[in-house]
């Protein structure tokens, strides 16, 4: 399939994927529902199907997948956490560090887990985006670790940070002096150039 923003120039287009950044949830949603973008995740149900969860990607990944449909017309499969890393059944009323952290056990006001994870960090975890953005990096891969690994991970993700993240856009303009006091201008203006030249996309049938 052709780049369905061909007709724009190079510099045009790299503008253009800068700036989908600025759009909020619910402009770049919008755009995924009219081009059948997928940005619910699935899990596999056992013996080959699949279902929708309520849980949605997050914008990062919704943001790389709508680049790649303006630059091929093709676009990507839904996140689908295999079925060996989701759990229906509720927790163990007491979790151990060798229980595995399964798909739809997380809970942060769940006392035992985090009571746990702070535990097994010398209690320096936090319930927080790390943990969330972490947990999702493991079941994407197939993996349900155990607590203790998780915990692990969690230090090493910690002692990191986040990064650096551009599809937060206020939060990188203000770490680049940006974002004075009409920022919500500025966002306003840059979402809506975008709009309109999303607005001229057809649909591609791919």
């Amino acid at each position: 399939m052709p780049s369905l923003i061909q007709h724009l120039s190079k510099e045009q287009q790299r503008e253009l994927f800068l700036d989908l950044n600025y759009l909020n949830t619910l402009e770049f949603r919008s755009f995924c529902r009219e081009h059948s973008i997928p940005f619910k995740i699935w899990v596999e149900t056992g013996a080959g199907a699949r279902r929708q969860t309520r849980d949605t990607d997050r914008k990062s990944v919704v943001l790389g997948r709508i680049r790649h449909y303006l630059k091929t017309g093709r676009r990507l499969e839904a996140t689908c956490f295999s079925a060996r890393v989701v759990n229906s059944h509720p927790p163990p009323s007491r979790l151990r560090a060798s229980n595995r952290l399964y798909y739809g056990w997380y809970d942060k006001t769940n006392r035992d887990m985090i009571g746990l994870l702070e535990r097994l960090t010398d209690g320096e975890f936090r319930s927080g985006a790390i943990a969330r953005i972490l947990a999702r990096e493991f079941w994407t891969v197939g993996k349900a670790p155990t607590f203790n690994e998780f915990a692990k991970a969690w230090l090493l993700a910690n002692a990191k940070g986040l990064g650096f993240h551009p599809e937060a856009a206020w939060l990188t303009d203000r770490a680049r002096n940006e974002a004075g006091t009409d920022w919500k201008k500025k966002r306003e203006r840059k979402a809506k150039s975008v709009l309109d030249v999303l607005a001229q996309i057809e649909s591609s049938g791919s």
